[in-house]
Order: C-alpha cells, then structure tokens, then sequence
C-alpha cells in the first residue's frame, strides 16, 4: 500500500481543519492506520489509530476530545478531523499503516510498516 497525505494548512487556535490519507491498492481493509505529528526539534509523536474495521480507536491525551479519526474502506482513505486547535498543535502530520489480521490499533512508531508523506499544520495564536 502507498499513502499520500492532505489537507494541512494554517489554521487559528480554535479552528479546525480535515486530514485525508488516501491508500492505493486493493488490501486496504487488511491494515490498521495511524496518525503520527511531528514537531520543529521533536520527535515523531503518536496522535491516533483506528482498527482496520473502524470500529476501535486510540488517541493520545493530548487530543482526546479534540481530534476524531476515521475511514472509509469503500474510498481507501484514513481521516482526521481536528478540532479546537491549538498552537501547540503545529507539526507535520503523518500516516501510517500496519497490516493486520486482528481488530487492534497500534500506538507505537515501529510498529507501522508503511508512511505517507507528511502535511503540514500550522496553528498560529
């Protein structure tokens, strides 16, 4: 599967924007997806992960609340909806998937096999 990442763009604290994570490929219900954030001088940080059906999904505290992820296995694409941002929020934002034969979702960066390329989000003050 090949990822290609949308969406980013500046933003005002409070407002929201729509990640899309589009997959290619035919196999896209067998994988579980990830959204990963990093920061200017941080590391890579774990933002969410939906299970390959969509029915279970995982967030980090910092965007319980605040972010949704979601998919459409019909259109092969990952979601995030990201609400009440804030600054600190600004980063490039990953996805990320991991093939799957269970219902789990995954939080660690080395678990997933395959990356997009990256969508900036800025969210000034």
């Amino acid at each position: 599967v090949q990822l290609q990442a949308s969406g980013g763009g500046l933003v005002q604290a409070g407002g929201s924007l729509r990640l899309s994570c589009a997959a290619s490929g035919r196999t896209f219900g067998s994988y579980a997806m990830g959204w990963f954030r990093q920061a200017p001088g941080k590391e890579r940080e774990f933002v969410a992960s939906i299970n390959r059906g969509g029915g279970i999904t995982e967030y980090a505290d910092s965007v319980k609340g605040r972010f949704t992820i979601s998919r459409d296995n019909a259109k092969n694409t990952v979601y995030l909806q990201m609400n009440s941002l804030k600054p600190e929020d600004t980063a490039v934002y990953y996805c990320a998937a991991v093939p799957t034969y269970g219902g789990r979702t995954f939080s660690r960066e080395g678990q997933y096999t395959t990356w997009g390329q990256g969508t900036q989000v800025t969210v000034s003050s």
